[in-house]
């Protein structure tokens, strides 16, 4: 059986690209119609509704269970939960960080590719023809670009829930101390940034895997069950300052950003790590899918 390959580009007798008249390579598969594409699947939809659903879940949790108080002489984040509008954003911030938002962005980024040779599409995207580098870029600024409203979706959904509920007011710290509206905002802002860019690895991650194989489920799990593993190794204080190479050791940085002064130490060198993978990994997905042999 022979191997079919497609090209973007098919070369002509003597080596030259020959393309159709008014063909530009730049203007396929622009970014707006891979967006409707992947706005209309219902994993997207579903999805965005898990995000915007929670709040309501922990607003009516604490109305049945009362609310959260300090255990002993420690208090932390939750503790705050219901101080105002802000505090129950930033608390639903830290009850999904360590897991919840690694699923929209490993689905996102992880099912993008693979589910379209899955469908047996991919070849004719590329036969259309759609460069590789040209549906590979076009697919991985739309995952991150709904991985980001995702995490967007969540504190801004909080935040309306929680005022309503809770009232608007400044941010009250746990160790003492609050945050005027204003500078809330602003820091919730730097929260959010922290979080997308920390979880760029696990981006990266998916999308590689999706290059990389035809089951969507495969690269989806693949990466949340490596982003799983990091966090148990994390947990192995044995292994000293090794964690600091792990991008889980440093996935609630951000905790920085919501005390009297913004320390940007432990944030900086968390989106280091996190970046440094992320771009070994993109470069991966990219060198290996050129080089790939579509059969689906």
């Amino acid at each position: 059986m022979s191997t079919l390959t497609e090209r973007a580009e098919p070369a002509g007798p003597h080596g030259s690209a020959e393309v159709a008249a008014g063909y530009r390579a730049g203007r396929t598969l622009p970014l707006r119609v891979e967006l409707v594409r992947q706005l209309k699947r219902r994993r997207t939809l579903v999805m965005g509704a898990i995000l915007a659903v929670l709040p309501f879940v922990l607003v009516i949790a604490f109305a049945i269970g009362g609310e959260p108080g300090a255990r002993g002489d420690r208090v932390n984040l939750m503790d705050t939960a219901t101080a105002s509008g802000a505090n129950f954003a930033a608390v639903n911030l830290f009850v999904s960080a360590g897991f919840l938002l690694v699923i929209p962005v490993a689905l996102f980024c992880g099912d993008t590719v693979a589910s379209e040779a899955g469908w047996s599409s991919l070849r004719y995207l590329l036969a259309a023809p759609v460069p590789r580098m040209r549906l590979l870029w076009s697919k991985l600024v739309v995952g991150l670009g709904l991985s980001l409203a995702a995490m967007v979706l969540l504190p801004v959904v909080a935040l309306a829930v929680g005022t309503a509920a809770y009232g608007w007011g400044p941010l009250r710290i746990p160790t003492g101390g609050a945050l005027d509206p204003a500078t809330a905002a602003q820091r919730l802002v730097v929260v959010v940034a922290y979080l997308f860019v920390s979880q760029l690895v696990t981006a990266a991650l998916a999308f590689w895997l999706s290059t990389r194989t035809d089951a969507p489920l495969g690269a989806v799990g693949g990466a949340v069950g490596l982003t799983i593993v990091g966090n148990v190794l994390d947990a192995v204080t044995a292994l000293g300052d090794w964690r600091h190479f792990l991008p889980a050791h440093w996935q609630f940085a951000w905790a920085d950003a919501v005390q009297p002064e913004l320390e940007w130490s432990g944030m900086l060198q968390g989106a280091s790590v996190s970046v440094t993978y992320a771009l070994v990994l993109f470069a991966l997905a990219f060198r290996g899918f050129v080089r790939k042999d579509v059969v689906s």
